[in-house]
């Protein structure tokens, strides 16, 4: 009798283990606001032209199946440099970039509007955080040796 019961209950147990791993799954599917790239090390001289300043940026990336709005989302780095949001829809499957100087702020780019670097061209951390405070993503490097880090 005993051992009729241990086939069932295996199943009851595989069958919750199944209905809790789906909604994980179906997350995981779903995408992410996250951060994919920062160019921390601007090409040439840093002479903090306003070239050389936008050539410095952070790319993030929206891998959902809908916009998402990042209206008061920030952007923080380890020194607390901080990039608010105003007013923005991030597309689906879209990626916007933030860069550090000067510009016309237009959909597929954000301009921080500072007249010096914010991402240390050696170590660094930038930090994503939503309109709550909560951190949504975080990407460091530590490396002299290239220009940039995909996250």
């Amino acid at each position: 009798m005993r051992s009729s019961r241990k086939p069932a209950a295996a199943a009851v147990i595989a069958a919750l283990a199944g209905s809790i791993l789906l909604p994980a799954q179906a997350q995981a599917a779903a995408g992410s606001v996250h951060l994919h790239k920062i160019y921390y090390n601007s090409p040439g001289s840093d002479n903090r032209s306003n070239t050389s300043l936008n050539a410095e940026y952070v790319q993030i990336r929206n891998t959902t199946s809908k916009a998402v709005s990042l209206k008061g989302w920030t952007l923080v780095d380890a020194s607390k440099h901080k990039y608010v949001f105003g007013t923005y829809s991030l597309g689906k499957g879209a990626t916007v970039t933030i860069r550090t100087g000067k510009g016309t702020n237009t959909q597929a780019n954000r301009y921080q509007g500072r007249a010096a670097y914010v991402w240390n061209n050696d170590k660094d951390t930038a930090t994503l955080k939503n309109s709550a405070g909560a951190k949504v993503d975080t990407c460091s490097y530590n490396s002299k040796k290239v220009a940039y880090k995909m996250c």
